[in-house]
């Protein structure tokens, strides 16, 4: 018996390792050459690899959940004989735009084809090579029917007996169309390279729970606009975001689950005993996040104008690196464009966001009356692995509370 290592092919598309999906097999199966014998994750789907030649398992690589790098060993094999040399790099043969399937000749000899089927080295098993070159027969002129245009043992064997190949079961892709003259490409750097891997990884790793909730800040507003008629300055003037700043600070302290950053890589939930508020804020160089440290200090006056100060200095380009980072939990407002609801992307390490819309004017029964009302939707996102549903709601529920009976806002606790 001799021993054979398979590794881990290149899945394509950069993958530099891979995700242990699913094993078919076990230590001490025996496996026939092509049987699948599990599957690997890549960010877009789960690949299966088939077996590349017959042999007894003695050792897999690892469970379902670990990690695998690209030509590291994935399975090790008893097999019978010589161990089949194969020093091909171990990624998948690209497939030609221009291939066409030759039409095997009537005559009792192996075909020969006009045009190659492959370009390149071609991917298939050590066995199948060990055959190939045995019977004198060309790779490139065998059409391969497996992924990535791989040439199986089944391809290979209806070659030499001259029937057609089988009909892979993935479609060529088609060609993309040309580029109109106003096209152009632009790369991602910056600021806009970090916003889309921030954004990419929340959305990926952070099982996000979505709460949208009415609120009618009939009251907030009249009390709103009675504050602001007081402010010679209109720069002073208050917008509904320190209300519910305010607010938010207020239930947190009733739901601290919610004030809590994710350590990743330590595995850790830190609760937070002060608030350091993030306030999402569009610039021109894109999305920022500048952050209210201890804004469970302010008072309301105090606390518009440090969202004033921390959102202009995002804007200019003068914000610290300091007031860029440590946020616990954010607030995020598209003002007059908030529309009626919004889904908000969780600010990693935080576990909770909410998210403004707009207030309108409508129709609203109160008390078997019909009264027109000023309604606003405040909508939330948590992050579902470490706030459960039922305290997610009934936090917002209490911000609501507050928010429409603005006077408990500052009632002392």
């Amino acid at each position: 018996m001799s021993e054979y290592v398979f590794k881990l092919p290149d899945l394509g598309e950069g993958t530099v390792e891979s995700e242990i999906g699913e094993w078919f097999i076990k230590v001490g199966d025996q496996v026939n050459e092509e049987d699948i014998v599990g599957t690997m994750m890549t960010d877009k789907a789960a690949v299966e690899l088939s077996s590349p030649i017959s042999g007894k398992v003695v050792k897999l690589a690892g469970e379902p959940g670990d990690i695998v790098a690209v030509g590291a060993a994935l399975v090790v094999f008893d097999v019978s004989g010589d161990v089949p040399v194969d020093d091909e790099p171990a990624k998948p043969a690209a497939v030609s735009e221009h291939a066409e399937t030759p039409a095997p000749a009537a005559t009792e000899t192996a075909p020969v084809a006009a045009t190659p089927a492959h370009e390149g080295r071609v991917m298939t098993s050590p066995a199948v090579r060990r055959r190939a070159r045995e019977a004198g027969i060309d790779l490139h002129n065998v059409p391969g029917t497996g992924p990535g245009g791989r040439v199986t043992r089944k391809d290979f064997e209806a070659y030499m007996a001259g029937a057609p190949a089988p009909v892979a079961a993935t479609p060529a892709a088609a060609a993309p169309p040309a580029a109109r003259p106003d096209t152009k490409e632009i790369k991602v750097i910056g600021l806009r390279r970090i916003i889309a891997e921030r954004m990419a990884t929340a959305t990926r790793e952070i099982p996000h729970f979505t709460y949208v909730e009415e609120i009618d800040i009939t009251e907030l507003e009249a009390l709103r606009k009675h504050l602001n008629s007081k402010k010679s300055d209109p720069s002073e003037r208050l917008t509904i975001l320190p209300f519910l700043g305010l607010a938010l600070i207020k239930a947190l302290r009733e739901f601290p689950q919610c004030n809590t950053t994710y350590d990743k890589d330590r595995n850790v939930l830190i609760k937070h005993g002060p608030v350091h508020l993030g306030v999402a804020t569009q610039t021109n160089d894109g999305l920022k996040v500048p952050v209210v440290h201890d804004a469970d200090t302010h008072s309301l006056d105090g606390l518009a104008r440090e969202i004033r100060r921390v959102s202009e200095a995002a804007r200019n380009n003068t914000i610290t690196k300091g007031e860029l980072s440590g946020s616990t939990i954010t607030i995020t407002s598209l003002g007059k464009l908030g529309g009626i609801v919004s889904t908000p992307v969780i600010n990693q390490p935080e576990v909770g966001i909410i998210g403004v819309n707009r207030a309108v004017e409508r129709p609203v029964v109160v008390n078997g009356q019909v009264d027109v009302r000023l309604m606003m939707n405040l909508s939330s996102s948590f992050d579902h692995r470490f706030v459960d549903g039922y305290d997610a709601a009934a936090m917002i529920q209490r911000i609501r509370e507050m928010l429409e009976h603005p006077a408990m806002i500052f009632l002392p606790e």
